[in-house]
């Protein structure tokens, strides 16, 4: 362990017990309320889903740009691990709700959306989006916690991508996405038959990035709190823990999300300013991370949102990550821009990379398998060019 992370071990180790402490004592409060146990639940999800994102460094675009730059397969098997666990959790849990998937109703609050060429288009800036500004919009909250300097301007142009996608969202509705199919697997080859479909499509997937796996490094002996709390985890173990995690949060809260209060906290606030139109056509009947206006202090997403980067500040003061940097100019330009695509990208996808394409994927939504597409080769081309043009690394 470096010198300076043992130096200041105990400092750093109180204040992430001091914080652990206070959303255990949150937590406590909120289930003895009434109607407090889902708010309990999300904000106990949100700071395993921190730590997890945090000590696994599990993020949509760096395993992506791992794999393209460095021949590095290990990130995307990751995801493909939270994928096929989740996809299995999903069929359980939805078989249990639903035993018969056929009729006219989706699975309940399921992350299923509509599918069509809005939905590429959404995929495709998210990405470019994640490649200018480094991360997806989860990753920039678990960044946060560890004092990134292009996180704070990445997530505030997230915002503002929210608010364009506000203003451009009639046009697309009435053009393209009021008759656009909403199809969901299950409906049409049953729990059993979209499971195989998934799996084997996973399996497809992972099958060409498992031949090219690095010979595996010299095991040493591992110290256990080391391996823990400082080191970081196999992305394979990040990825089991998001899958069971995104089955777990569907089973008692809902599905994995992190836009839904970005996105209703940004309606409102542009709302009250009068930047939005008087009518969102049709979007508060879609499924996804909802961006309806909240009125409550307190919502299930937002203290979802808030556990995951004081979950993940915690890890990453005992880990001796969290180094808070000022930003360069180019930071604040490549964290505004690529905010706002990712806004722009997940509000008019109903989503991001974890609430359309992570948890609907897990759901059996088609909508997931197209989004995560084109959000992959937006993200790719987006840093084939700027690698090109030397501004992207």
């Amino acid at each position: 362990m470096p010198g300076a992370v043992a130096r200041f071990l105990p400092v750093r180790a109180a204040l992430a017990g001091i914080i652990v402490a206070g959303l255990a004592a949150l937590a406590w409060r909120l289930s003895g309320e009434a109607g407090g146990t889902r708010l309990a639940l999300s904000l106990v999800f949100g700071a395993l889903f921190g730590l997890v994102l945090q000590r696994s460094r599990f993020c949509f675009y760096c395993q992506w740009r791992d794999f393209l730059v460095l021949g590095d397969p290990r990130g995307m098997l990751g995801i493909l691990a939270a994928l096929a666990i989740g996809v299995a959790g999903y069929a359980v849990v939805l078989g249990a709700w639903m035993p018969d998937p056929s009729g006219t109703r989706l699975a309940p609050d399921a992350h299923i959306g509509p599918v069509g060429p809005v939905l590429v288009l959404a995929g495709l800036a998210f990405g470019a989006g994640m490649a200018l500004s480094g991360s997806c919009i989860s990753a920039h909250l678990y960044r946060l916690g560890e004092g990134s300097p292009t996180a704070p301007f990445a997530l505030l142009g997230t915002a503002l991508g929210f608010v364009l996608g506000f203003l451009t969202w009639n046009p697309l509705y009435l053009a393209s996405l009021s008759e656009a199919p909403v199809l969901w697997l299950p409906r049409h080859l049953g729990y059993a038959g979209t499971l195989a479909l998934s799996l084997a499509l996973l399996a497809a997937l992972a099958w060409p990035l498992l031949r090219r796996l690095p010979a595996p490094a010299p095991a040493a002996r591992p110290d256990p709190l080391h391996a823990v709390f400082v080191a970081r985890w196999p992305v394979w173990l990040g990825g089991l823990a998001v899958g069971a995690l995104g089955t777990l949060a569907y089973l008692r809260v809902g599905p994995l999300g992190v836009t839904a209060e970005i996105g209703g906290r940004t309606r409102q606030a542009a709302g009250s300013l009068g930047w939005l139109p008087d009518r969102l056509e049709g979007l508060d009947t879609f499924r996804g991370c909802a961006t309806a206006v909240r009125d409550a202090a307190l919502t299930p997403n937002g203290l979802f949102v808030g556990g995951l980067v004081l979950a993940s500040f915690a890890a990453a003061l005992v880990a001796g990550q969290f180094r808070p940097a000022l930003p360069n100019p180019g930071q604040v330009v490549r964290g505004l821009t690529g905010g706002l695509l990712l806004g722009w990208g997940a509000m008019t996808g109903l989503g991001c990379s974890v609430g359309t394409l992570l948890s609907g994927i897990m759901a059996g939504a088609v909508s997931g398998w197209v989004f995560g597409v084109a959000m992959f080769a937006g993200a790719a081309g987006t840093l084939w060019l700027g690698r090109r043009a030397g501004v992207l690394a």
